[in-house]
């Protein structure tokens, strides 16, 4: 079990404006020298109940292949739902850490579930400023409670209703990424497991950092997911590569950002690209985000459409189970 959280040491008295050196990125991974300052990038945002159904997938579709990341609005997930999902969940990073420690990841445990601090090994040894709980929520056939705190009360029913609503959000934009490639609506979804598709929720805790110029949350990477549907609080952490610089995501209230993950780049033949992205932290404030990680079951086998592939546009990707995906890029082997 892991016994030293990002959360016990931003606590520390005797930090005084330093963090341990496993905390200290790289020079060229550091936000201090790699971020354009000032700049605030506008990716695209949507509004989903525009009645014009074609700017709408127009609009998706080209966010999607220009960006790989956009932000969608008048979503229909209700304002205070989103708010009541983020209260609970500050709620259980601010229990007592005995609590918290309940659903640690086990010793040799090799699934993702659980609250830990850390995913895969980085280079140099480096670290993450995050602590994070993981759970399965849809299928229900997948969940394991075990892995949902008990604590506050509210967070599985709030958990829950989030996640009832957020799966016609998610059958919406399936329907548009099909649509905006020249496919049936159903296609892509069905590409990945249909019904089976397995819904994997996320908390981020970012707590404040003594450096913010030096460290970052999450280490820049793509989603392996086939999409990723977002929630932040307010503070700003987000990051995008674009035209070969880092830039900060504008934040807009109650909106849900949207990543193109691994897998739609794969089965799209990489016309819809896979954003790149990082997240710094705050010096004075906690940052928190719920990503929803979109993904096929373990044993689905993920390619190019077949009505994506001809002469002219050769398969750039390999087919292979998702499992092996995922081992694959972990590990940091070739694909």
């Amino acid at each position: 079990m892991e016994t030293v959280r990002v959360q016990d040491i931003a606590t520390l008295s005797n930090l005084k404006g330093s963090i341990p050196d496993d905390y200290i990125r790289l020079e060229n991974e550091q936000p201090e020298t790699t971020t354009i300052k000032g700049v605030v990038l506008k990716v695209p945002v949507i509004d989903l109940s525009d009645p014009d159904h074609q700017f709408v997938l127009a609009s998706v579709s080209e966010a999607s292949k220009d960006w790989g990341i956009f932000q969608v609005v008048n979503h229909g997930i209700p304002n205070e739902l989103i708010s009541k999902l983020q209260k609970v969940g500050k709620e259980f990073f601010e229990l007592p850490q005995d609590e918290k420690e309940v659903l640690a990841k086990p010793i040799g445990y090799e699934g993702v579930e659980g609250y830990g601090s850390k995913l895969q090994k980085e280079v140099e040894g480096k670290k993450g400023w995050v602590d994070h709980l993981f759970h399965r929520v849809w299928p229900p056939s997948l969940i394991n409670y075990k892995f949902w705190p008990k604590n506050p009360p509210s967070y599985r029913k709030i958990n829950e209703e989030y996640t009832q609503s957020i799966v016609p959000v998610a059958n919406k934009l399936f329907g548009l990424l099909s649509e905006g490639l020249g496919l049936e609506e159903v296609e892509l979804k069905q590409g990945l497991g249909g019904e089976e598709l397995v819904y994997l929720m996320k908390i981020n805790y970012y707590p404040p950092c003594p450096c913010p110029e030096l460290a970052l949350g999450v280490v820049p990477h793509t989603d392996m997911s086939a999409i990723t549907i977002l929630v932040p609080n307010e503070v700003q952490g987000l990051q995008v590569f674009k035209n070969d610089h880092w830039y900060d995501v504008a934040y807009i209230p109650n909106a849900l950002i949207i990543h193109i993950g691994d897998q739609l780049e794969i089965l799209s033949n990489g016309k819809y690209k896979s954003v790149y992205h990082r997240t710094t932290v705050n010096k004075e404030k906690t940052r928190m985000s719920w990503p929803m990680f979109l993904e096929p079951p373990p044993e689905i086998e993920v390619g190019p459409v077949q009505r994506l592939i001809s002469e002219e546009n050769p398969p750039k990707f390999k087919t292979k189970k998702y499992k092996d995906y995922v081992y694959c890029k972990l590990n940091k082997l070739p694909q």
